[in-house]
C-alpha cells in the first residue's frame, strides 16, 4: 500500500475529530459540522503558510475549487431542497389536517391497544413519505400521547413505534427525509444518477410492509410498558412528596414582602405553583405579588426543604397535599402538560435559571425526565438537552404559547382557534403539485420545492413571518456543513481508501454480502452521530468500492441511504427517537432491545431487494 498522503491524512484527523463530537455532543451537531467546514477551509492557507516558513514542502490541498468546493453546501440544491421542505410541511401543518385526522382516530381505535398501534403506524408512515418525517413526529405526538390515554394504553407502547414508522415512511419517497435528498445530490455529483421522486417505492413499501409487521407483532412485545396506562401527570412524574401546601403565620417576617423576592430569588430549592388568597387563586406571574398574612402557597420541593422553609420563613404546613385533581379544581383554567425541548431550541445547554423560564414562559417547571431519569429537585441549573420532558404548571394561556413556541413540542393536543381550515385543499394541493412536477420531470425537485414553498404564503397556508420559524436550522446548518466533508473525501482519494479496507471482504463474501457489509456499516454509524454525516462519509466510500469492484453504483447508494434513515438502536441515531425518549420514559436499552432485531430484518430485506430490484 502506498503511504498515506497529507491530505488524507488531515482529512482522516478531522473526520475522526468530528465523529468524537457527534457523539460526545459537547456542542450541538450543526456546531460541529460548521466546525468541520471551518477546518477544511483553513487547512490550504495555513499549510500554505508551512510552506513559507519552511515547514512543509507545498501546501495541502482538499479541494479542486478553492473556497468554493468548501462553501457549496450552502448553495446544495440538497440544501435548499430540504429547507424548502421544511416549509411546506409547516403549510400543511397550519391547516390542521393532520390534527383533525387524529380526532377520527381516537374514534375508530377505542381501547384497543392493536388498533391504536396500527393507526399510530398507519397514519404515520404514509405522512412521513409525503412532509418532513421529523415534522410528522412532532405533529403527531400529541396526537398519539392523548390516543393512549383515552384508550387506557401506555403511551410507552405506542411512542417508540412512532418513531420507527416515521423512519422507514420516511423511505416511501425521495422528499420523505432529508438524508434521501441529500443522498440524491451525493449520487448525481458521483455517478450522474440522481433519485427520481419514486425511485425506491417500491422497496420502500416492501420495507414499510415488513417493519409494520415487526412492529405489530415482536416489536409489540418487545416494546416494555414504562409508563402506567391513566396515570395523572403527578403520579407519572412521582410528585406526591414533591407538591405540598403552606400557609403564611401572621408573624412571618414574608409578610409585606414581594414574592419575588421573599420565595423566588432565594437559595431554597421551591417552585412556587400557586396563591390561594381567601376566594382568589391567582397562578403565574406570582412575582409582584405582596405576601399578606394567612396567604396558602401551593408550592414544589423535597421534605428537607421544606422542614427548613417552615422554620425560618414562618409557615405552616396545610394539612392535605396538593395533587392534580385539587390544582384543576381550584383554578379551571390551571394546566399541567409534558413540554419536550425539541431540536434546534434556543434552550438546549441553558438551564432552567439561565433562560429565565419561569419569567419567559409564566409556567413552572416541576419535574424534568430524561429517558427514564427523574429530576424533581435541584433542577434549576440543569442543562437541557434535546428530548428532555419537562412538567410544566400553566393557565391555558401561557400553554398556547409553549405549543405555538418552536423551542417545545407539547405532548398533549392543546385546543386550537387558529387552524386554517379553509385552506386545507389548498395545502394538500400544492405538496401534490410539488410532488407530481418533479416525478414527471417538469422541474427539478428543488425548483418545485421553492415554487411550492413561495406558494404556501402567496395562498395564505403560511404567513411571511412564519416562514423562517417553520425551517429547522439546525439541519440546514448541518447539511451546509456535512457536504464540504464528503467532496473532500473523495478529492483527496481517502474515500478510496477506506474502500480499499471494505472491498477485500470481497475476498470471502459475494457481492451481496458486501452490499450488506455496507448497510451494516452505515447502520452503526448512523445510531450514534447524524443520519446525514452517515451519508456523506459512506456514499463515497460506496462509490469506490462499487467501481473496483465492478459492482452497480448505484445501487451501493441505495445500501446506504436506506441504512442511514433506519437509526433504531439508540435514542441519539435521530431526531424522532429523541422526541418520544422522554414522554415514552424509556431506558437507552429499550432501543437496543426492540431496535435491533428490527435493524438485522431490515439489513436482509434491504439488500436482497436492491439486489433483486436494480441488481449488482
Amino acid at each position: 500500500m502506498e503511504p498515506i498522503s497529507p491530505g488524507i491524512a488531515v482529512v482522516f484527523l478531522i473526520v475522526l475529530a468530528a465523529l468524537a463530537l457527534f457523539v460526545t455532543e459537547p456542542v450541538p451537531v450543526d456546531v460541529t459540522a460548521i466546525g468541520v467546514m471551518v477546518a477544511l477551509l483553513l487547512v490550504e492557507p495555513v499549510s500554505a503558510a508551512f510552506v513559507s516558513v519552511g515547514m512543509l514542502t507545498e501546501p495541502i490541498v482538499l479541494f479542486d475549487d478553492y473556497p468554493g468546493d468548501a462553501l457549496s453546501g450552502f448553495s446544495s440544491q440538497a440544501t435548499l431542497t430540504v429547507l424548502a421542505m421544511f416549509i411546506l410541511s409547516e403549510g400543511v401543518q397550519r391547516t390542521g389536517v393532520i390534527q383533525r385526522l387524529g380526532a377520527w382516530i381516537a374514534a375508530f381505535t377505542g381501547g384497543s391497544q392493536r388498533r391504536q398501534l396500527g393507526a399510530t403506524i398507519g397514519v404515520v408512515a404514509p405522512i412521513s413519505g409525503f412532509i418532513n418525517n421529523t415534522a410528522a413526529v412532532a405533529i403527531l405526538l400529541p396526537m398519539v400521547t392523548d390516543l393512549a390515554e383515552r384508550g387506557g394504553t401506555s403511551p410507552s407502547k405506542l411512542l417508540l413505534p412512532l418513531s420507527y414508522a416515521s423512519m422507514f415512511g420516511g423511505m416511501l419517497t425521495l422528499i420523505g427525509t432529508s438524508t434521501n435528498i441529500l443522498a440524491s445530490e451525493l449520487s448525481g455529483r458521483l455517478i450522474g444518477r440522481t433519485f427520481t421522486m419514486f425511485e425506491f417505492t417500491q422497496l420502500g413499501i416492501v420495507v414499510s410492509v415488513v417493519g409494520t409487521a415487526y412492529l405489530l407483532t415482536v416489536g409489540q412485545w418487545l416494546t416494555p410498558e414504562r409508563i402506567k396506562p391513566r396515570q395523572d401527570l403527578t403520579e407519572e412524574f412521582g410528585m406526591a412528596d414533591y407538591l405540598t401546601e403552606v400557609v403564611v403565620r401572621g408573624d412571618s417576617p414574608l409578610v409585606g414582602q414581594q414574592v419575588q423576592r421573599a420565595l423566588v430569588e432565594t437559595d431554597f430549592d421551591v417552585d412556587l405553583i400557586q396563591l390561594i388568597r381567601g376566594e382568589e387563586v391567582f397562578l403565574e406571574p406570582l412575582g409582584p405579588k405582596e405576601i399578606q398574612a394567612g396567604d396558602v402557597f401551593a408550592i414544589r420541593t423535597d421534605r428537607d426543604t421544606l422542614v427548613e422553609l417552615l422554620d425560618v420563613e414562618g409557615l405552616d404546613l396545610v394539612p392535605t397535599a396538593v395533587d392534580e385533581a385539587e390544582l384543576e379544581a381550584s383554578q379551571s383554567r390551571h394546566n399541567l402538560v409534558e413540554v419536550v425541548v425539541s431540536p434546534g431550541s434556543s434552550l438546549v445547554g441553558e438551564s432552567l435559571t439561565s433562560a429565565s423560564f419561569r419569567q419567559r414562559y409564566n409556567a413552572t417547571v416541576l419535574a424534568l425526565r430524561r429517558g427514564e431519569e427523574l429530576f424533581r429537585r435541584r433542577m434549576d441549573n440543569v442543562k437541557l438537552r434535546v428530548g428532555d420532558t419537562l412538567l410544566v404548571q400553566a393557565t391555558a394561556d401561557s400553554i398556547e404559547r409553549l405549543d405555538a413556541n418552536r423551542d417545545f413540542i407539547v405532548a398533549q393536543e392543546i385546543e386550537q382557534h387558529d387552524y386554517r381550515e379553509s385552506r386545507t385543499p389548498i395545502a394538500a394541493g400544492i405538496v401534490v403539485a410539488v410532488v407530481g412536477l418533479a416525478a414527471l420531470d417538469v422541474l427539478p425537485i428543488v425548483v418545485s420545492a421553492l415554487a411550492g414553498s413561495l406558494a404556501m404564503v402567496a395562498t395564505g397556508c403560511l404567513r411571511p413571518g412564519e416562514l423562517y420559524d417553520s425551517v429547522q436550522w439546525d439541519v440546514v446548518f448541518l447539511l451546509a456543513g456535512v457536504i464540504p466533508l464528503g467532496i473532500a473525501l473523495e478529492a483527496t482519494g481517502a474515500a478510496a481508501l477506506l474502500a480499499e479496507v471494505i472491498v477485500a471482504t470481497g475476498d470471502v463474501l459475494p457481492l451481496v454480502g458486501v452490499l450488506a457489509v455496507f448497510y451494516l456499516l452505515t447502520a452503526v454509524l448512523t445510531n450514534v452521530i447524524s443520519n446525514n454525516a452517515s451519508v456523506v462519509l459512506m456514499v463515497p466510500v460506496a462509490v469506490e468500492a462499487a467501481q473496483t469492484l465492478g459492482s452497480n453504483a448505484f445501487a451501493f447508494i441505495l445500501a446506504v441511504t436506506f441504512a442511514a434513515s433506519t437509526a433504531f438502536m439508540t435514542p441519539v441515531g435521530y431526531q424522532t427517537n429523541l422526541f418520544v425518549y422522554g414522554p415514552g420514559g424509556y431506558r437507552f436499552s429499550d432501543y437496543i432491545r426492540v431496535g435491533g432485531p428490527l435493524q438485522l430484518v431490515f439489513a436482509v430485506v434491504t439488500t436482497v431487494g436492491i439486489a433483486a430490484i436494480w441488481g449488482l
